[in-house]
């Protein structure tokens, strides 16, 4: 079985609420009718305008969802099914096949099929630095910043996808896709965010290790950080 995640840009002319609520629904359900053994909705929706301030955008035009699909295969006629039921949403789209490594499982705001999970889910878009060979920036990201992004933040799910290529032409270059979720209040609470509340030596403490644990495999500018809310239509899990 193979992840997919399709990357999505809602055209301008077509209201931002219906084509989110056809994502999440006519989307959705065509998807798991043509095979998809999972299938998860992010969108950057009113839900999420509290987070406005943690948005960092390089890509433009800006990022609008994510789409993920678990399949039996991406070979391309095989993909081919998915790929034409996510277009006729979402015409502007980029598809990229990734490895999934989750290090925190959400057992905390456990979602049920279908509903807006609690809180919001933080997705990061990641290019890996050049000054970094691919298995220093593997290293640091997965050896030594993973320990760090568990133990300064409030987040209750880590998913760490790695790029393994892009399966459309001209898709921007993403060497990873970051899947984090924290509570509906560290979306305007820095203090909530970084697990702090009420002690501002450790928020101060949690910050600083943060920043410079990404900056060891981050280029700032260069990422992109949606916040989303996060719908799991059908769990690969069961």
């Amino acid at each position: 079985m193979e992840k997919v995640i399709y990357v999505l840009w809602r055209d301008s002319q077509v209201p931002a609420d219906s084509w989110r609520h056809a994502v999440r629904t006519t989307l959705a359900d065509t998807l798991l009718s043509r095979g998809a053994h999972g299938v998860q909705v992010n969108l950057a929706d009113a839900d999420v305008e509290p987070a406005a301030a943690l948005r960092q955008q390089n890509t433009q035009p800006g990022i609008e969802g994510t789409v993920s699909i678990w399949i039996d295969s991406s070979v391309a006629m095989l993909r081919q099914p998915f790929d034409e039921a996510v277009r006729a949403v979402a015409p502007h789209l980029a598809a990229y096949l990734v490895t999934e490594s989750q290090p925190i499982r959400n057992t905390r705001f456990v979602p049920k099929a279908g509903e807006r999970t609690a809180g919001f889910a933080q997705l990061a878009f990641l290019t890996r630095p050049p000054r970094l060979t691919h298995e220093a920036w593997i290293d640091v990201w997965h050896n030594h910043h993973t320990r760090v992004a568990i133990d300064t933040q409030d987040n209750f799910l880590y998913v760490q996808n790695v790029v393994v290529r892009a399966l459309t032409r001209a898709a921007p270059q993403y060497d990873a896709i970051v899947e984090e979720c924290f509570p509906a209040a560290a979306m305007s609470d820095p203090y909530a965010f970084f697990d702090a509340v009420g002690d501002e030596e450790k928020f101060q403490r949690n910050l600083q290790t943060m920043m410079e644990s990404c900056a060891r495999f981050i280029d700032f500018d260069k990422i992109d950080v949606i916040p989303t809310s996060q719908y799991i239509v059908k769990s690969v899990n069961g």
